[in-house]
């Protein structure tokens, strides 16, 4: 991520959710945030259904020419993307990625504006996920923008970014498990001709 919206955005959410597969939706204070919640959104997702913009800020839709609520998150993409950009999503939901967007929208062949767009998930009521953070913002905005309604954006990349390293149901099995060593920890560090070696105390059995 380049802008700095989403960069501000992801650190916040990162710090909020800890451990976490995702911060709970009441976790995230807009206080907090309040520097950037012109250019963030928040989305619905309840499983098996679109997901929706509940949210949007103030430039987003000012830049756009056009008011989000209610709209579904895939209409605001190119038809030919939003197959693609469906299966990424449902990382988000089920793994706890995050999706990052570099994004185009082009009024014709001398006017067009590409956005950095984040995906973040969000539990709400239960234990699963079923609302979306996310920032949209503009990557050097032309003095044109918000002059006239956007079209459909053209995904240019995509990537989904582990917080943890791994999806998380990995991480998870990972901490579950009990150490292999559990005296490891205890080992004295001995070096020998450049080289390390932790030693456990004990050995032989001295009758």
């Amino acid at each position: 991520m380049h802008q700095r919206t989403n960069q501000v955005l992801y650190a916040y959410w990162n710090d909020v959710r800890g451990d976490r597969i995702a911060p709970r939706r009441f976790d995230v204070e807009p206080a907090q945030i309040g520097g950037i919640l012109a250019e963030t959104f928040i989305l619905e997702c309840g499983a098996g259904e679109p997901a929706v913009f509940r949210l949007a800020g103030t430039r987003i839709c000012d830049q756009f020419g056009r008011e989000f609520r209610g709209t579904p998150f895939l209409e605001v993409l190119h038809p030919a993307d939003r197959t693609a950009i469906a299966a990424q999503f449902e990382e988000v939901r089920n793994q706890g990625a995050v999706l990052v967007l570099e994004t185009e929208a082009s009024l014709d062949l001398r006017r067009s504006v590409r956005f950095e767009m984040m995906i973040l998930p969000l539990i709400h009521t239960d234990s699963t996920i079923s609302r979306i953070l996310g920032g949209i913002s503009a990557i050097d905005p032309p003095a044109w923008l918000a002059s006239e309604r956007l079209p459909e954006l053209r995904v240019l990349g995509h990537n989904l970014i582990w917080p943890d390293g791994r999806p998380h149901a990995v991480v998870q099995k990972f901490r579950d498990q009990p150490a292999l060593m559990p005296g490891l920890a205890n080992a004295r560090l001995v070096r020998v001709n450049r080289r390390s070696f932790r030693v456990l105390d004990g050995g032989l059995r001295k009758d």
